[in-house]
């Protein structure tokens, strides 16, 4: 007969509740596309580069920690037709940033999906917006949504703002792991995200957490 102390116990119960979490968190990787990390695209974001291997560490500890990753992405036609409309000029029918298809659309070297993770198309800068995320999340048993990518003032605050307009009841950006055009422009965004109610640790605080 096995005899369990107290102690034991609830360390077998920590144990349970930190893998229940873990089951119950998405990381969404937003915008980690080759337009916006290369300084060659008139979309590049000047802090983005830096991240690649924070993402890369974030996506890795999602999936040792058994977590539902999401890669979200933004893929437009080439006429600019599904762009917002002060973008449009970008697009000549043939050719523009992140057109779907094209290698500017295509995740950035070194990120790469595997079998069972999910991808989300965009066209705005909420990753909620005009799409299925909310659904997906909801069918996944989704309480902690996690953002990392760029950039910091766009798709990652829309995203992250209208996470907690769903009434998420943990939204995290990784404040490492994100990125905008200068760190000032991002530490004041990651600012004003804690004050609705954002978490902004690193990689390594959330995978401690």
């Amino acid at each position: 007969m096995t005899v369990f102390t107290c102690g034991t116990q609830s360390a077998m119960a920590g144990a349970d509740e930190n893998q229940a979490k873990w089951k119950s968190t998405a990381l969404l990787v937003v915008d980690m596309q080759n337009d916006f990390l290369s300084p060659e695209c008139c979309l590049f974001v000047a802090g983005g580069p830096r991240v690649i291997p924070a993402v890369q560490k974030a996506v890795d500890i999602a999936r040792e920690k058994g977590a539902f990753v999401v890669w979200v992405v933004r893929e437009h036609h080439e006429t600019g037709r599904d762009v917002e409309y002060f973008r449009k000029h970008l697009y000549d029918g043939t050719s523009g940033p992140t057109m779907r298809g094209a290698v500017g659309a295509a995740l950035v070297d070194g990120l790469v999906p595997i079998p069972g993770e999910h991808k989300i198309v965009k066209s705005r800068f909420s990753a909620f917006f005009a799409t299925n995320l909310d659904l997906v999340l909801r069918r996944e048993g989704i309480q902690h949504v996690v953002v990392a990518g760029v950039q910091t003032p766009n798709c990652i605050r829309a995203t992250a703002f209208d996470a907690v307009a769903y009434d998420y009841p943990f939204v995290t950006v990784l404040s490492d792991a994100t990125g905008a055009q200068s760190d000032a422009i991002h530490s004041a965004n990651l600012l004003d995200m804690r004050k609705v109610s954002i978490a902004t640790p690193t990689v390594a605080e959330w995978a401690a957490s």
